[in-house]
């Protein structure tokens, strides 16, 4: 595990989003690998919600400045970073003052979900990869926390097949309690077709339930981490048909037992099979 290199894209990243077990859980991962030399790179979107002064987030303007084409709009691609106290791990904001400068994260004051979540997730997974190649890194694993990340392994696989710096990187899909039913419309596909996306994987997309998302990045994994003690059916049912990874650590207290967390992260790890 010594050397190798960690992607780690979620939602949410502690400290920046406190109050989300799946952003805790990003960020206990990633220390455990920082502690045995691993070079982390951490992914969040810079939601309304974070506090840019309190946590110090400055601009990169040498990784800003590229646009983001969704459905035929020119998104300009915003890069902060962040460096967490006393960790000397950075975060990397993915930033877009029409998708993320709002004050809520996914939904609205009524709870209603964002009609453009299909947008924003695209946006994301697309800045990722713009910005691993202004960087220069190649990543060895790429760790994708639910939903919201979870079309990173399809664009990496399809519209960047072409960027040899994800050619060897094994992606591992986070399943966690943190269930959103139903977020992206379903004008996603057309999202997807204007990419030019191969045919086979936009009919996947026809029903972007948060289900059907899992199950699709599944498809283009190559290892599982289990958090939750509640997989849904449909999914527990599809990964039996599969032939991954699987590092369970559901049974974890992230407060009260992180160094088991380290160890068994650690040792999962540095047990599996040499990327591909």
């Amino acid at each position: 595990m010594k050397g190798k290199n960690f992607l780690i894209a979620s939602s949410g990243i502690y400290p920046y989003i406190s109050n989300s077990d799946t952003a805790k859980l990003a960020y206990k991962i990633a220390r455990s690998a920082n502690s045995k030399g691993s070079q982390i790179r951490m992914f969040m979107p810079r939601f309304g919600t974070v506090n840019e002064r309190k946590h110090q987030l400055h601009e990169v303007i040498r990784l800003s400045g590229v646009n983001i084409v969704i459905n035929d709009d020119d998104m300009p691609l915003i890069i902060k970073v962040a460096s967490i106290p006393k960790e000397r791990m950075q975060v990397y904001f993915i930033d877009n003052d029409e998708y993320f400068k709002r004050k809520h994260i996914f939904a609205d004051d009524d709870n209603q979900l964002f009609e453009d979540n299909d947008g924003r997730a695209v946006f994301f997974a697309k800045g990722i990869v713009e910005t691993i190649k202004k960087l220069k890194w190649r990543p060895d694993y790429i760790l994708v926390f639910d939903w919201f990340t979870s079309l990173l392994p399809l664009y990496i696989k399809t519209y960047y097949k072409n960027e040899p710096l994800f050619h060897d990187a094994k992606t591992y899909i986070v399943l966690t309690d943190e269930i959103v039913k139903n977020p992206m419309s379903d004008q996603l596909i057309e999202k997807l077709k204007f990419d030019e996306l191969p045919a086979d994987f936009i009919e996947k997309y026809k029903e972007p339930t948060e289900i059907n998302l899992i199950k699709n990045a599944i498809d283009l994994a190559d290892g599982i981490i289990v958090r939750t003690e509640n997989i849904p059916e449909e999914i527990a049912q599809h990964l039996e048909e599969k032939d991954l990874d699987i590092i369970d650590i559901s049974g974890i207290d992230l407060d009260e037992n992180e160094s088991e967390l380290k160890a068994q992260i650690i040792q999962a790890f540095e047990s599996s099979n040499s990327p591909k």
